[in-house]
C-alpha cells in the first residue's frame, strides 16, 4: 500500500526550463524577466493596484507593519487560529497583537469581536482568509473605515479565491499572499505584498530595497541612489520567480483539480454529520474558495487523535492545524485576548485536515474517502458533543 502525503507540491514541467533561461539571460537576483511576469500576473489577476514580489509571505507582513508605521503602544486586531508570522511581523515593530475569536462558521474573524475589541491604540486589522474562504470584508471595513483603521488581508491562502466576486487580497490598503511549498502555487518559499492604497507605492518599494530609492534609479528617475529610509532585503530571486511563472500559467488548472478533489470530499462525507458528529466545511454565500485545504471536525480531541492515528495505520497522512497564538508562550508574552475565545479553543482541538494536493490520482482519493467512511463512525460511539450548526 503506497503512502499518501498530506501535502505534494504540483510541478507543471516547466519549472527548469525556466530556472535555466533565467540563469541564461545573467539575471537571477530580484525583478528580473521572470519577476515581471509574476508580478504582471498578479496584478491582472487580482485587480491590484501594484504588487511587489518578496520571498516570502513572512516579508510581506513585515513590509505591511512598516508601512503603516506600527510601533510601541499600538494594538494590532488580529485572529488566535493563525501561523505565528501574523503576529510576528507586528510583534518586530513593538506593537501589540490582540486576539479576538473567530466566527463558529467559516473560522475567520468575527467582525462583531473585532468591533468591540477596538480602542485608541488600535493601528490596524488584520483578517486572515482561513482555507481560502474569503472573510466578511464588508462588515470589517464597516468597522474600521470610520474610525481610520487600516485592513491588512492576510491571504496566505488566498490566491485564485474571492468574496463577492472580488479576488482576495484587494479589499485591504494591503494584502499578503504566500507561494509557500504547502500552497496552491509555490515556488518553494515565496510572496507578495499587494499594494491597493496608492499612497503606499513608492515607500513600499523603498522598504524592500533595503531603504534605498534604487528602483527609482533603475527607472532613471534619480541619478544614483542612496539609503532614505528603514528597510531590508525582501525581494524574491528571479530563480524563485522563473519557478514560480511556471505555476501561475497553470493557476487556473491546478485551483480546478484541487477542486474537484475537495468536491468529491465534501459530497462522500455528508453521511458522517448525521451519523458520525462530524462537521464538514461551511462555504457562506458570496464565497468562491480556491480549495485549499479539506477539513472536518471531529467530536473532540481524544477522536481527533484517533482518527489521525487510525488514518496513519493505512499509510495516510491526516494532520491538525495551529495551535492557538493567545495561549502560546510568546502569544501569553507579547499579545493579549479580548476576552475568552472559545470557538478557537474549540476549533483548535476538533479540527484536522485532509490530503489533497493536485495531481492526486483517483485510486488515492477513493483510499481516503474509504479510509474516513469506515474510521469515523466508530468515532461517535467514543463521544458525540453537540457541533456547530449548518446554515
Amino acid at each position: 500500500m503506497s503512502h499518501i502525503p498530506f501535502n505534494r507540491a504540483y510541478v507543471t514541467g516547466r519549472e527548469t526550463r525556466y530556472i535555466h533561461d533565467a540563469v541564461a539571460n545573467a539575471h537571477i537576483s530580484s525583478d528580473g524577466a521572470y519577476s515581471t511576469r509574476c508580478r504582471q500576473w498578479l496584478i491582472e489577476n487580482t485587480g491590484a493596484r501594484d504588487c511587489l514580489l518578496v520571498h516570502s509571505c513572512t516579508a510581506a507582513l513585515e513590509m505591511s507593519a512598516m508601512l503603516l508605521d506600527v510601533g510601541p503602544g499600538d494594538e494590532v486586531i488580529m485572529p488566535s487560529f493563525t501561523f505565528v508570522s501574523t503576529a510576528n511581523a507586528f510583534v518586530l515593530r513593538g506593537a501589540r497583537p490582540v486576539f479576538v475569536d473567530v466566527d463558529p462558521e467559516t473560522f475567520n474573524l468575527d467582525p462583531e469581536r473585532v468591533d468591540r475589541a477596538i480602542n485608541r491604540r488600535t493601528k490596524a486589522i488584520v483578517p486572515v482568509h482561513y482555507a481560502g474562504v474569503g472573510c466578511d470584508m464588508d462588515a470589517l471595513a464597516a468597522v474600521a473605515a470610520p474610525r481610520g483603521i487600516a485592513i491588512v488581508e492576510d491571504a496566505a491562502q488566498g490566491v485564485c479565491a474571492t468574496r463577492d466576486g472580488r479576488p482576495l487580497g484587494t479589499f485591504g490598503a494591503l494584502a499578503t499572499l504566500s507561494f509557500h511549498e504547502t500552497k496552491n502555487v509555490t515556488c518553494g518559499e515565496g510572496g507578495a505584498l499587494l499594494i491597493n492604497d496608492p499612497a503606499l507605492t513608492e515607500r513600499s518599494e523603498i522598504l524592500r530595497e533595503k531603504g534605498t530609492n534604487r528602483s527609482r534609479f533603475f527607472r532613471g528617475q534619480v541619478d544614483k541612489y542612496t539609503w532614505v529610509d528603514v528597510g531590508s532585503s525582501y525581494a524574491m530571486s528571479d530563480l524563485a520567480a522563473a519557478f514560480l511563472w511556471a505555476q501561475l500559467e497553470d493557476a487556473a488548472t491546478i485551483t480546478s483539480m484541487r477542486l474537484d478533489i475537495w468536491e468529491r470530499y465534501h459530497a462522500a462525507f455528508e453521511p458522517l454529520e448525521q451519523a458520525a458528529g462530524v462537521r464538514r466545511p461551511i462555504v457562506p454565500d458570496g464565497c468562491m474558495h480556491n480549495a485549499h485545504m479539506y477539513y472536518l471536525l471531529l467530536p473532540d480531541i481524544g477522536a481527533r487523535r484517533h482518527f489521525i492515528s487510525a488514518l496513519a495505520a493505512r499509510d495516510i497522512n491526516a494532520v491538525f492545524h495551529y495551535v492557538p497564538l493567545h495561549s502560546s508562550p510568546a502569544g501569553l508574552k507579547y499579545g493579549r485576548s479580548d476576552g475568552g475565545l472559545p470557538v478557537t479553543d474549540d476549533v483548535a482541538r476538533r479540527l484536522v485536515r485532509l490530503p489533497l494536493w493536485a495531481g492526486m490520482s483517483d485510486e488515492q482519493v477513493d483510499r481516503v474517502i474509504e479510509t474516513v467512511l469506515e474510521v469515523a463512525p466508530a468515532l461517535r460511539a467514543r463521544r458525540s458533543p453537540a457541533v456547530a450548526p449548518r446554515h
